[in-house]
């Protein structure tokens, strides 16, 4: 059985939203942030063990081992992150400047409530086997795709390449928030990423 299989049905706490929290659900949670915090090879199945005060094979009743609950942690969120810009989109047909709001909004949110999953993202994604990596990137790819065409949509004659640009400068501003500090609190954080995303995707993109 595959690694992705194995850890099938399972989701972090930004995914799992609507639904009452498994212990499955809280160790995998544990398990982030211990891989943002020391990285996924200076985490042990032990470690994770004892912090979630669970023994082994209690554990691994739970995931196979490690590579699960990273697929775990990662896949969820790349699918969530796609469905939700859809459904935003859906909900502004016609209105490119409604829609990117609401992705800008939508996204935010996201990034402000997982900076862990971001960290694992970010540092960790290439630990995976191919066939979740695979998967995890074309979610990724569709995702950036529903900015591409809002982008395209308010700047008339902006090549897709151009817009993706513009949606990986974006996605890297908002997802920054693994590396802010708590000296700002977080609603005006909120309004500093949403603020700045908006500006700099609205601004012109005409050649200098």
């Amino acid at each position: 059985m595959a690694v992705e299989q194995q850890a099938r049905g399972a989701a972090n706490g930004a995914t799992g939203a609507g639904r009452r929290r498994s212990r499955r659900d809280e160790i995998l949670e544990i398990a982030v942030g211990l891989f943002a915090a020391r990285g996924y090879h200076g985490v042990s199945m032990d470690d994770i063990g004892a912090a979630a005060g669970v023994t082994g094979p209690a554990l691994y009743h739970h995931f196979a081992g490690k590579e699960a609950m990273l697929v775990a942690a990662l896949i969820p969120v790349s699918e969530g992150l796609l469905a939700g810009g859809k459904e935003r989109a859906a909900n502004h047909p016609d209105d490119p400047r409604g829609t990117l709001e609401s992705l800008i909004d939508f996204h935010v949110d996201f990034a402000l409530a997982n900076p862990a999953v971001i960290a694992l993202h970010l540092h960790e994604l290439d630990r995976l086997p191919d066939e979740p990596r695979r998967r995890i990137r074309r979610l990724q790819r569709m995702y950036v795709e529903e900015w591409v065409t809002v982008l395209t949509a308010l700047h008339p004659g902006l090549p897709d390449g151009e817009a993706r640009v513009l949606a990986h400068a974006a996605f890297g501003l908002m997802n920054s928030t693994p590396f802010l500090g708590g000296e700002v609190d977080r609603r005006r954080r909120a309004e500093l990423l949403r603020g700045a995303t908006l500006a700099a995707l609205l601004a012109p993109t005409d050649p200098a």
